[in-house]
């Protein structure tokens, strides 16, 4: 009996191999390839590297087959244009939106990670004229 859940296992996905590109002697060029590493072509990354670089999505992927399956096609769709609400709302051009809201709704908010310790705004290197930005983005300037 099949619920239409998303598998819980962990799929490994293989790197894809990265071709050389040969230059006039059958030598990889250096200027538009760059140097190659031996290592990434020597090993693959652990298989829970990528589950965890794709943790959030497959989370929400599973948030919203359960709910589609125990409430109904509608709410995943209202949970869906809560969030899409949730990140247009913002402040000025120039300000930097934290997006507590959204956090809020999808669960974020109890959850510490990297993000939330390093590039805060307050340490932002980057800085520009608010009346500039603001008149970009209504599109006078």
């Amino acid at each position: 009996m099949s619920f239409g859940l998303p598998s819980l296992k962990i799929k490994p996905e293989v790197a894809p191999a990265m071709g050389l590109q040969e230059g006039a002697y059958e030598v990889p060029n250096l200027m538009t390839a760059g140097f190659t590493s031996v290592k990434s072509n020597l090993e693959q990354g652990h298989p829970l590297l990528v589950s965890e670089k794709n943790y959030y999505k497959n989370r929400e992927d599973l948030n919203m087959a359960m709910m589609r399956n125990t409430q109904g096609l509608h709410a995943p769709l209202r949970f869906q244009m809560e969030c899409n609400s949730a990140k247009k709302i913002g402040h000025l051009p120039f300000l930097p939106s934290s997006n507590l809201m959204l956090d809020v709704i999808t669960g974020r908010d109890i959850d510490i990670g990297p993000e939330d310790v390093f590039n805060t705004s307050e340490f932002r290197e980057t800085a520009g004229q608010p009346h500039a930005i603001t008149e970009k983005s209504l599109g006078i300037l």
